[in-house]
C-alpha cells in the first residue's frame, strides 16, 4: 500500500460533510473544545495511533490545525485499511475560509 495519503481542501471537506462523510479531529482536547469542523468527533492522535478508528462507506477527513498531524492519521488508518483522507490546512484553512465552527469561544 503506497504511503502517499490524498489531502483534501475545506471546499471538498464541506461537500464530503453534506454526503455525510465522518470527520475526525485529531487534535488534543483543549484544541478540539477551542473550536472545531461541525459534526467533527474528537479522537486525539496519540489514541487514534494506538487503536485506529472505523469508518462509513466513504472512509474519513481526517482534520488538525495545520494539517501535519492529520497527514500522520490519515497515513495510520491506511496502513489499517480504512479509506482517508487528510484536510490541508486544516481547522485553521475551515475558519479561515469563513466557515461556520463549533465550540469556539465567541
Amino acid at each position: 500500500m503506497s504511503s502517499t495519503v490524498r489531502e483534501v481542501t475545506v471546499e471538498e471537506l464541506a461537500a464530503a460533510r453534506e454526503r455525510g462523510v465522518r470527520v475526525l479531529d485529531v487534535r488534543p482536547p483543549q484544541e478540539y473544545a477551542q473550536g472545531h469542523v461541525p459534526g467533527a468527533v474528537n479522537v486525539p492522535l496519540e489514541e487514534l495511533l494506538a487503536a485506529p478508528a472505523s469508518a462509513g462507506p466513504d472512509g474519513v477527513h481526517v482534520v488538525c490545525q495545520s494539517g501535519r498531524r492529520s497527514l500522520e492519521a490519515a497515513r495510520a488508518l491506511e496502513r489499517s485499511g480504512v479509506t482517508a483522507v487528510s484536510v490541508a490546512g486544516g481547522t485553521s484553512a475551515w475558519i479561515e475560509s469563513g466557515r461556520e465552527v463549533e465550540g469556539a469561544k465567541q
